[in-house]
């Protein structure tokens, strides 16, 4: 069975297969619905669509190889990597996984040798990721869905360090999750903070789908989650009261550099964000830079990867400006996800001008990112 696929390097004709100019394309599993959440990306957008078993099948036989030259699929046995060369010549490589992965029971299993580290644990049903389709209604986590398990319980430790910079019996802990989505880690992190913890904690998740929304919404008065709610909105328009963190995961290209701004203004003591898509500056790079970045430039790839980095180090650097200690850390392991660093700021000190070490690699890369026009 078919996990998960990710689709790069299309081929020139791709946009006339699939009637747009996508550079990438990932499949994933969805157990609770028994579909594939398909992800299609071009240069500045991302959009969703959902597939059958058979329609992913068919998608995978027909795009693997011709549409796409490099595609990755990952089944509950093995993983199977296609190749096109410039010739069109086709190559198949299969890697076996060990039993452990995908059954998730051997007894060498490395994964559940971690799990005594988890926050949340194996073997103990969870009621909000037995309703997310995570946890079978016997707490056993269900193996398409190990990788978001893991994903929950890394954030949630991340939440663990700052809590000595949040946690108070004499007050509310106040916190926004932007562009929350489908709120895995939403829900995961008022079930740590309020069940797990006892603490006071109001939590407000904002997305832009409405149905998502309301499902969210209802989940969370049936889990009894009160101090738990979702709001329809865009990042870059939300209005909301005084907040003590702000987490984002994913949230695609300048909308992390609102939700980063709106923290600041907002006096947030932490932020976490896992950015994503950062398309803004791989747009502004290379118009007017100087030729010492034209190796850089002169791959696709290599530029976009480039412009990814600069941009999170820019994002750092305008957030130490304003008072906070950043760290950029591994948020997952890479094999999980390219998407997999975190910003983690604490405020602990006063605003100050934004060094020059950054104006000069703004000047060099004739940059202007939207951290600092939201800022300024």
């Amino acid at each position: 069975m078919t996990i998960s696929a990710t689709f790069s390097k299309p081929a020139k004709t791709a946009a006339d297969t699939l009637g747009r100019d996508y550079i990438r394309v990932r499949l994933f599993f969805n157990a609770e619905k028994n579909a594939y959440d398909a992800e299609f990306f071009t240069e500045k957008q991302v959009f969703q669509r959902v597939f059958s078993p058979t329609e992913a099948t068919d998608f995978i036989k027909k795009n693997a190889g011709t549409t796409f030259k490099n595609v990755v699929e990952r089944t509950d046995t093995h993983i199977i990597t296609t190749l096109a060369n410039k010739k069109g010549r086709i190559t198949v490589l299969r890697k076996e996984l060990g039993t452990e992965q995908p059954l998730l029971k051997a007894q060498g299993n490395k994964n559940l040798n971690r799990q005594k580290n988890y926050i949340i644990k194996e073997g103990e049903a969870v009621p909000f990721l037995v309703e997310l389709g995570v946890m079978t209604a016997e707490g056993k986590v269900i193996a398409a869905k190990y990788d978001k398990f893991k994903q929950i319980n890394r954030f949630l430790e991340f939440i663990a360090d700052v809590l000595p910079e949040l946690a108070s019996s004499e007050k509310t802990i106040k916190i926004a999750d932007f562009g929350s989505g489908k709120s895995y880690l939403t829900f995961a992190v008022y079930h740590f903070l309020h069940n797990i913890r006892g603490l006071s904690v109001e939590i407000t998740g904002l997305d832009l789908k409405a149905d998502v929304i309301a499902h969210c919404d209802a989940l969370a008065r049936k889990l009894a989650f009160d101090g738990l709610h979702f709001r329809v909105g865009d990042i870059a328009q939300y209005e909301g009261g005084a907040l003590d963190m702000v987490i984002t995961l994913h949230a695609c290209d300048t909308a992390t550099d609102f939700a980063l701004s709106y923290a600041v203004q907002k006096g947030a003591r932490v932020i976490l964000s896992v950015p994503c898509c950062q398309h803004e500056l791989n747009a502004q790079i290379g118009k007017t830079t100087d030729s010492l970045f034209a190796p850089i430039l002169k791959y696709g790839i290599i530029k976009e990867r480039f412009s990814a980095l600069v941009t999170d180090a820019l994002r750092a650097e305008y957030l130490e400006s304003a008072g906070y200690s950043v760290q950029l850390l591994e948020f997952i392991d890479m094999e999980h996800t390219p998407k997999n660093i975190l910003i983690r700021a604490v405020k602990n000190r006063s605003a100050k001008p934004v060094s020059a070490d950054c104006v000069a690699l703004e000047n060099a890369l004739g940059v202007n990112p939207a951290i600092k026009r939201l800022l300024d």
